[in-house]
């Protein structure tokens, strides 16, 4: 008995010995490598959820795609995701979860500037990289040397929506209308105004409402006593639609302009005619002609059956800008995986060609959409020098655009 119990134990002991890193499988009982754990958190439920579950299934196909092709340094991409319910204090959970207790080695979230504001610090003090797809808030990255975007930053987008309204519209008077209590929206207002007010422009009315509000008619009533010429709204998908169509319920006939907050499927759906003749500012346009985007649009029609948004080309940017720095890493270290991604240089994305900048901010072209017959279609192209271009139209300033000096939306003394 005593033989046994000594047998017994040994055999114990080597199981306990063994490799946590791989485990057996298959028929010849080779070892599979260890999983690369990838955080993710996203809005896929909550107010804003459109926003998380696009990013999340672009996030996907890119896993797919690295994984077939052998995943990084010989082992598989294993991604935890993390639902913020639409609220910043859940995306402060989900990544304290995701780096304390799942140990992942980088994070890709998140859209909303307010949630990735919230989260970013814990990332930051963990010393673990962050990629943010989508949020567009300066302060964002400003956080500290672990957390970078692949969006351009709200200097560029205000800067773009204003430069459209003045060079391409012909108009100077606008009315804003931001809700108070989101980052980016009060952002992107404050970027727009200083650029219109530098082309010669002026805001005549600033008007606010909160998030989740659904009456605007006092606000909307206040500007129409005004002579604006457009009603720029730097809010989300969720309030913008219901703002038109009380709009034009009290008679508003102003086109709206907008930023890339509007992108969502259910952006037409809720405004419908309303929305006719307005503009937003974003980062991808699907029927883009580059072979990068066209293979991207094709995939993902494929696998979810509808059309991808920005937002699901941005998070499939991030993630396969995450691999790359991943591959090209020393180690799969969080601090070497970091220094990595600050070298990423001219990658070939969906959204455009990608530079991290020296302030972990991408450097890319902005594109103008506008609705039109209840769809939406390219209007210009708007570069980083702060130039527009017209759909086929060569790139090549014209005089008339030169005339105009733009400030350099990526300038450090830009508050």
């Amino acid at each position: 008995m005593r033989k046994h119990l000594v047998v017994v134990s040994l055999l114990l002991t080597i199981a306990a010995c063994a490799p946590k890193e791989a485990t057996v499988s298959g028929d010849g009982g080779e070892a599979a490598p260890e999983p690369i754990k990838i955080g993710e958190y996203s809005a896929l439920t909550g107010l804003t959820a459109t926003f998380g579950q696009s990013s999340h299934n672009g996030i996907r196909i890119a896993v797919d795609e690295i994984n077939a092709a052998g995943g990084v340094k010989g082992r598989p991409i294993k991604l935890l995701t993390e639902d913020t319910q639409s609220k910043p204090q859940e995306a402060a959970n989900a990544v304290q979860k995701l780096i304390s207790q799942d140990e992942v080695v980088a994070v890709l979230g998140e859209v909303a500037s307010s949630r990735t504001l919230a989260a970013a610090p814990i990332a930051q003090q963990a010393k673990v990289p962050m990629i943010s797809p989508s949020s567009t808030n300066p302060k964002v990255t400003e956080i500290g040397d672990y957390i970078f975007r692949i969006n351009y930053i709200d200097p560029f987008q205000g800067l773009a929506g204003a430069n459209f309204m003045v060079q391409h519209l012909g108009l100077t008077r606008a009315a804003i209308l931001r809700d108070v209590k989101n980052d980016y929206s009060v952002g992107l207002a404050e970027f727009f105004q200083q650029t219109l007010e530098e082309l010669g422009g002026e805001v005549v009315i600033d008007q606010s409402y909160a998030e989740g509000d659904s009456d605007f008619r006092s606000q909307l009533t206040a500007i129409k006593a005004t002579n604006a010429q457009v009603i720029y709204v730097p809010g989300y998908y969720t309030e913008i639609g219901q703002i038109a169509r009380q709009s034009r319920d009290l008679g508003i006939n102003l086109a709206f302009l907008g930023g890339d907050g509007w992108e969502s499927p259910k952006l037409i759906e809720i405004g419908g005619e309303a929305l006719e003749g307005s503009f937003y500012t974003n980062a991808f346009y699907a029927e883009d002609p580059r072979p990068e985007a066209r293979t991207f649009v094709k995939k993902y029609n494929e696998k979810f059956g509808v059309t991808p948004d920005a937002l699901a080309a941005l998070a499939y940017d991030a993630a396969h800008v995450l691999f790359d720095a991943m591959k090209r890493a020393e180690s799969l270290d969080p601090t070497a995986i970091r220094d990595a991604i600050a070298t990423v240089a001219d990658f070939n994305g969906v959204t455009g060609v990608i530079t991290i900048g020296p302030d972990r901010n991408a450097i890319k072209p902005i594109v103008v959409l506008g609705v039109k017959g209840g769809t939406i279609a390219l209007e210009v192209t708007v570069h980083p020098d702060g130039r527009i271009e017209k759909p086929g139209e060569a790139e090549e300033t014209s005089d008339s655009d030169a005339e105009i000096e733009s400030p350099d939306p990526l300038d450090p003394s830009i508050p």
